[in-house]
């Protein structure tokens, strides 16, 4: 199936396995690369070095293309950008907006420029910007999410802009897919249908969770960041939401304490970060130290399987979902019932 997303980064299928942090490492993205989709890999859990080893193994993997999902507030945003470039990354991603420096820089070096957003404005910004697509994300979505349905929100920005719309947030099967397309998409992003695949190394006790859940059991909190995120309802969601300011801000710090030792990061560059963060995203002090919440609990589940202790960011369609195929056979799925779909829709009526 041909689309503009296909052709732009040159893969079979229009879909894309979205870089989640924890979860998308080089075992996942390079099955959905050699699936016919888009893998990205996730790198802002990663020091430079890691993400070079992890592009390493993902070449010695696929010879399809695949991207990296980059931090554009990181302090070393420019040094993980000279190692996209020097390794021939096909695709960069972004969750908050490049700025137009960096996207220039990407595209003299041929690199796919695709960031994520929230909001028609963000798309026309980034596209005016020379965005090569956008990721479209309504509030379906799993981790940080609005709350403007994708149905909503997608229309809006097929509308707006004129670069290829891939949309996200409550996609999992070919049905979905053909009716992206019918609104104007070029594809769909999936994440949480691609963490329950057998190629996903999630540990099996937390994709039980994650199969067990009915819709009902997927909560949106600011508890955890201080931001609108969307994961399971868990017994530690529930003493998050209970919890008081100062424990929130106590346990962020010892999160902090713990990231900065696992990044390699010094204090310094994480205040730099942190300015960087609260510049981009309006924050308070609280919600950036908060911030540190985020890929600590995250690690503690979809790392060590520990889902007493971490959070299991997810999206709505959790609840609909259940069964852990490969990505091969995920993939071959979902364009069999984009076919079937298509194949069943009444013929155009007499004119």
């Amino acid at each position: 199936m041909e689309t503009p997303l296909t052709r732009l980064v040159g893969v079979r299928h229009p879909l894309v396995q979205t870089g989640m942090g924890w979860v998308a490492g080089p075992r996942l993205v390079s099955a959905a690369a050699n699936a016919g989709a888009l893998g990205i890999l996730a790198s802002a859990t990663m020091t430079v070095e890691q993400l070079r080893a992890a592009v390493h193994e993902v070449k010695s993997r696929t010879d399809a293309p695949f991207g990296v999902n980059l931090r554009a507030d990181a302090g070393d945003a420019a040094e993980r950008v000279r190692l996209v470039v020097a390794e021939g990354v096909r695709v960069a991603s972004f969750a908050l907006a490049p700025s137009r420096e960096l996207i220039a820089r990407l595209k003299d070096a041929g690199v796919v420029v695709i960031p994520s957003v929230g909001a028609r404005r963000h798309a026309e910004k980034v596209a005016a910007w020379g965005a090569d697509a956008v990721v479209v994300q309504g509030g379906e979505g799993g981790g940080h999410t609005g709350n403007v349905a994708t149905t909503v929100l997608l229309p809006q920005v097929v509308d707006a802009v004129d670069i290829p719309v891939i949309a996200a947030g409550g996609f999992f099967d070919g049905r979905g897919l053909v009716a992206a397309l019918a609104y104007g998409a070029a594809g769909v992003a999936m994440g949480t249908r691609f963490l329950l695949t057998s190629d996903s190394t999630v540990p099996p006790a937390v994709q039980a969770r994650y199969l067990a859940a009915a819709v009902k059991d997927i909560t949106v909190t600011t508890k955890v960041d201080g931001l609108p995120h969307r994961m399971l309802r868990s017994e530690l969601v529930e003493t998050l939401e209970r919890s008081g300011r100062g424990t929130a801000l106590l346990r962020a710090v010892r999160h902090a304490a713990s990231f900065r030792k696992l990044s390699g990061l010094s204090w310094a560059q994480m205040v730099r970060d942190g300015l960087a963060m609260r510049h981009g995203r309006d924050l308070s002090w609280s919600q950036v130290l908060l911030a540190a919440n985020t890929p600590m609990l995250l690690k503690a589940s979809m790392v060590e399987g520990r889902t007493d202790l971490g959070v299991m960011a997810s999206g709505q369609v959790a609840g609909v979902i259940e069964d852990l195929p490969s990505c091969a056979e995920l993939v071959e799925r979902i364009m069999a019932e984009a076919r079937a779909t298509l194949a069943a829709l009444p013929p155009d009526p007499p004119r």
